[in-house]
């Protein structure tokens, strides 16, 4: 099977140059110019590992990365021309594997996504998580059906009401903004969206039963965001 890469880079010199020589080698190719595309097809496709560049329209290269990690673990390089150390430390702690400064030569970035393939590889044969996953308070989550349970009754909820879900779910630790779940599920930059993630954790909570006071799944850090702090059993 072909070797599949995602590659986010809106100028059209520096992405066909790079395209070309992955396909001529035998990969296959996808070629997104903006951030919200990118973030589109990585969604839509299954890739093998994702060259994104930081100065990106639309959805900037660092938030389409933390888009990315929150979801897999597939091997990511960061391309840009940004070649300050903060850039480099700030792209690597969000989930990078890997910076690659321009310009660059073609052989190293081949050389670079060669070791990153490689490593992967060795660790696809670590367990993903199970099917379902359950968390003290009657909650179950099956995660390829999009489905979930209270005490064993199934609960409607809608796809982005599961989609909101399964980001907070997957992500215990992490906090996030209006602004981040809006980008992430609805796949859009747009401040109008804040009242439409409000709404909808309000729909979730009320068919989870879970108080916004005492809540035992979704809890609301004031100034910040929502965070996820079910306890799985």
């Amino acid at each position: 099977m072909q070797t599949r890469l995602l590659l986010v880079e809106d100028d059209p010199e520096i992405a066909r140059v790079v395209r070309d020589m992955f396909v001529h080698e035998g990969y296959k190719v996808t070629w997104a110019t903006t951030g919200l595309e990118g973030w589109e097809d990585f969604q839509e496709g299954q890739y093998d590992l994702v060259l994104v560049d930081l100065m990106l329209p639309e959805m900037d290269g660092f938030t389409l990365c933390k888009n990315i990690r929150w979801n897999s673990d597939v091997p990511l390089i960061i391309i840009s021309a940004r070649k300050k150390d903060e850039d480099k430390v700030e792209g690597l702690d969000i989930g990078a594997d890997d910076y690659v400064a321009k310009p660059f030569s073609l052989a190293e970035l081949k050389a670079r996504v060669d070791s990153q393939l490689r490593r992967w590889k060795r660790y696809q044969g670590v367990p993903k998580h199970e099917n379902k996953s359950t968390f003290s308070g009657g909650l179950t989550i099956f995660w390829e059906q999009n489905k979930v349970t209270i005490d064993e009754e199934e609960i409607a909820l809608t796809i982005k009401e599961f989609d909101l879900l399964k980001v907070l779910a997957q992500n215990p630790d992490r906090i996030f903004s209006k602004e981040e779940l809006f980008e992430h599920v609805w796949r859009q930059v747009d401040q109008e969206g804040l009242h439409t993630i409000t709404v909808h954790i309000k729909s979730l909570r009320g068919k989870l039963n879970d108080p916004v006071k005492t809540p035992l799944f979704i809890q609301t850090v004031w100034g910040k965001g929502y965070q996820f702090i079910g306890e799985l059993l």
